[in-house]
């Protein structure tokens, strides 16, 4: 019922053949995607995006973010990247963080990145296509697709375009958690993406003064949300204020601290060196 015909726009699995999956340009080589979901907002999702693809790069791993998060993108502020895209013939030349993660966002092709861009979602959702195919993206080990909140048009095209081979989910210790879980792990399963795990982020707050770690934003229920699932806890993040002064001062790069260390297991288990 209310069927357009435009599978496009669509997650319902219908038997339709239609492939909409899309070809990197022959200059490029990317060898996994991973894609960094969340069902709502606020949850520091590029900033995990941030530290997974630095996490990655110090393990030696070439790693690359695809910022589809065009009308919020953040990724460019956290690697300190101001310099706008240049071309080689008909393809974009992403820009290249200090120590060597390949980015590609629209703040970077934007006159002015305070520049607010007001498109609706199949031209947004064009957009990140158009990252994918039209970006020289050169011997990538990991690429990470930060994805804007929700289940909508743009989660929907990457999902059906790039060849993701597995997502990883983030959330807050509230409640609400439980909620913004299940509706990321029912798309992923709709669109048949294996769910390599969950990454908690805010989950505590230790007190400089005496020591004692606080739960800023309420018990977490993560443990239970992931045995529902069966879905393996890959970090708890705490929240500490020099790691949001590197976001903020573009030096992301210099984080310190082991809290990512069984996500990056997680992930070069899918990659052997």
């Amino acid at each position: 019922m209310g069927c357009t015909h435009d599978c496009s726009t669509c997650g319902h699995d219908c038997g339709s053949e239609q492939d909409f999956s899309k070809k990197l340009n022959e200059m490029s080589q990317v060898k996994k995607v991973i894609g960094v979901v969340s069902g709502k907002g606020g949850v520091g999702k590029s900033m995990v995006t941030s530290l997974l693809a630095v996490s990655m790069q110090r393990l030696g791993y070439r790693t690359a973010i695809l910022d589809a998060d065009i009308t919020g993108p953040s990724i460019p502020q956290a690697f300190g990247l101001r310099e706008k895209i240049e071309t080689l013939g008909e393809v974009m030349l992403p820009a290249v963080s200090r120590f060597g993660t390949q980015v590609m966002s629209i703040n970077l092709l934007l006159e002015r990145e305070s520049d607010p861009v007001v498109w609706r979602g199949p031209v947004i959702a064009g957009a990140v296509g158009q990252f994918w195919t039209d970006v020289y993206w050169k011997d990538v080990d990991f690429m990470f697709v930060d994805m804007p909140p929700g289940t909508g048009d743009v989660p929907l095209t990457v999902f059906q375009s790039l060849p993701v081979d597995g997502i990883i989910v983030v959330t807050t210790p509230q409640q609400l958690v439980g909620m913004i879980v299940e509706k990321a792990v029912k798309m992923a399963e709709m669109m048949k993406i294996p769910v390599l795990g969950l990454i908690e982020n805010m989950s505590t707050y230790t007190c400089p003064d005496c020591g004692k770690q606080h739960a800023i934003f309420g018990e977490s229920h993560l443990d239970a949300i992931a045995a529902e699932h069966h879905i393996p806890v890959l970090a708890r993040l705490p929240i500490q204020p020099a790691l949001a002064s590197l976001m903020d001062t573009g030096a992301i790069e210099l984080f310190e601290g082991d809290f990512m260390q069984p996500a990056a297991d997680r992930l070069s288990s899918l990659l052997p060196r």
